[in-house]
């Protein structure tokens, strides 16, 4: 209510009102103040005189969204001024004035001309006012009042950030939280209860409830399992009027999807698995791979596997596959199907992330049996060494037994064996094999000053399959014999001074011999009995300590000082 006083006496102007409330009931009323009334304890009232304000109303309400064919009336304006007569004349200005609210200027009735949505516009500030229709001079003071437009029901409730999509752990307590939502309702929260909204599941349970008042959405079952249903499609609705029939709604869906925790141990499919493996396979190789199935995903599913038993611990090795989440298989030696024809492996695989919530549904691993069968290779022929080392004297006769190589088929069969000699095209062919017993021999005559060691590659196949074949290197030394004889180092020029003394040394000579130390020096130096000897000059071998192919020239008197000693002489072998 809202009133307006002048400070002189002057008609009242009496606002009568037309209110209607939800359910369209219209009250009429007018006020007509002449005094203030007092009201005793005794029932009696006190009159006092003061003076009398010009308007007095209540607030108008207009009914929102009126569909009539006629314009809806809102309430009516007089001033105690007015006789009936037609001479007091009603104005009515500010919003919406002559176009949404027209006044009838001589009853003062107010009529709403259009349908008006509260959502849009909540209430209009207007100004009324009472003029004398003959001087067109005020009777009362212009005055402000409102005009509010009354909610109706005509908005449903709203999702406006739908449709959800959330997760929550599997396995959670019954009642744990997963969401909130929340409808907006547009119509007005103070009248009435068109706002007032009260939430509820139409899709959904048993698994999931939802706080009618709040819009919490909570789990409604113990232990819900992602391995048995990973997703959900909630439907909530929301409805306004407190939820009481003929209550506007709106729903949304909210998609929960539930996410993994390690609940799921590994498990091998079989308990006992074979793997077969040739006994030719290298080592390092990947020779087989293993699989454990965890129904959890993620990091909750890794796992890592091992050997934890058998008497093939040595000889593979198991490793994870993080990808693929196999264990693969290798081997860490060579396989001899003729020694050992089969292996027995425990493997086991184990989460590496664990979650002690769950720890009751463990344990976390499991256990398989792997036998391993050694497969069968025809494999080449093994010699029975890495390398021959053989010697042979130089000169010997063509077809002089060198040594012999030895080769076997490794395999049960036993195979006969068969060798040769892998020479390339620029070999000088110095030896033959016999093909069948491996034995080596020289096809030429050999000289130890021209190759004193000779490498030769002989290979091996077996009768059955020439295709496997074996080589082995072979190296050959020559022995020396004492078949060449010592010759000086050099072609000597001896220049001898007339003034040397007697036994005065005047050269030194020496020589070479192209054998072996065993066979060369120590050589024996002297003067060749069939030559003339000049007496002047002796030859005397170097007794040093260590021996020596040298010898001495001495001078055995004085002689002019003339031409050089120019006469050689080849040392006999002593």
């Amino acid at each position: 209510m809202k009133i307006t006083s002048t400070s002189c006496i002057c008609p009242v102007l009496v606002c009568l009102c037309f209110v209607q409330r939800c359910h369209g009931t219209a009250h009429h009323g007018s006020i007509k103040v002449t005094r203030n009334q007092t009201k005793h304890i005794e029932g009696e009232t006190e009159v006092h005189h003061r003076p009398k304000r010009g308007w007095v109303w209540n607030q108008f309400f207009v009914l929102e969204e009126h569909m009539g064919p006629d314009p809806q009336y809102v309430g009516k304006l007089h001033s105690n001024s007015d006789k009936g007569d037609g001479s007091v004349k009603y104005i009515l200005t500010g919003e919406g004035a002559g176009t949404i609210f027209i006044i009838d200027d001589t009853t003062g009735d107010i009529h709403s001309t259009k349908s008006l949505d509260r959502e849009q516009k909540t209430h209009y500030v207007l100004h009324a006012q009472a003029i004398d229709r003959r001087t067109n001079k005020p009777l009362e003071p212009e005055s402000e009042f409102i005009i509010k437009v009354q909610d109706i029901n005509d908005n449903a409730p709203k999702f406006t950030d739908g449709p959800y999509i959330v997760t929550v752990p599997e396995m959670s307590d019954m009642g744990t939280s997963v969401l909130q939502v929340t409808a907006t309702d547009a119509d007005d929260p103070t009248y009435g209860n068109s706002a007032r909204v009260v939430y509820s599941i139409l899709q959904g349970q048993p698994y999931f409830s939802v706080d009618p008042k709040t819009g919490v959405i909570r789990t409604a079952l113990h232990n819900m399992d992602r391995e048995a249903r990973e997703h959900y499609s909630v439907v909530i609705q929301a409805k306004d009027m407190a939820g009481q029939v003929g209550g506007l709604s709106g729903s949304t869906t909210v998609n929960i999807t539930l996410t993994d925790v390690n609940d799921n141990p590994p498990r091998f499919p079989q308990k006992h698995y074979q793997l077969y493996v040739p006994e030719s396979a290298q080592v390092g190789s990947a020779v087989g791979k293993i699989k454990a199935n965890d129904a959890d995903t993620g990091s909750n599913a890794d796992m890592t596997y091992s050997i934890i038993n058998g008497d093939g611990i040595g000889i593979f090795s198991i490793s994870t596959d993080k990808e693929t989440r196999e264990g693969i298989l290798s081997l860490k030696k060579p396989l001899n199907y003729e020694k050992k024809k089969s292996y027995t492996l425990t493997i086991e695989g184990a989460n590496t992330h664990l979650d002690f919530r769950f720890s009751h549904l463990g344990p976390f691993k499991d256990a398989t049996m792997l036998k391993i069968i050694v497969g069968d290779v025809d494999e080449p022929p093994l010699f029975s060494m890495p390398s021959y080392v053989m010697e042979v004297y130089e000169n010997a006769k063509i077809g002089t037994v060198v040594g012999t190589v030895l080769a076997q088929d490794p395999d049960s069969d036993n195979s006969l064996v068969r060798y040769f000699i892998d020479y390339s095209a620029e070999d000088d062919r110095c030896f033959n094999i016999d093909v069948n017993t491996g034995t080596i021999r020289t096809t030429k005559v050999l000289d130890r000053e021209e190759t004193s060691w000779y490498n030769i590659t002989v290979a091996a196949s077996e009768n059955d399959n020439p295709g496997l074949l074996s080589h082995v290197t072979v190296g050959i030394r020559v022995l020396d014999v004492n078949d060449n004889p010592p010759e000086l180092a050099r072609e000597y020029d001896i220049v001898v001074c007339e003034n040397s003394k007697p036994g005065q040394v005047i050269h030194t000579i020496s020589a070479t011999d192209k054998d072996d130390f065993a066979n060369g020096p120590r050589f024996n130096f002297f003067l060749d009995e069939h030559l003339s000897i000049n007496p002047n000059f002796t030859l005397k071998d170097n007794e040093a300590a260590v021996p020596s192919p040298s010898g001495f020239v001495h001078a055995r008197e004085m002689g002019a000082c003339g031409p050089a000693m120019r006469k050689r002489s080849c040392p006999r072998l002593a």
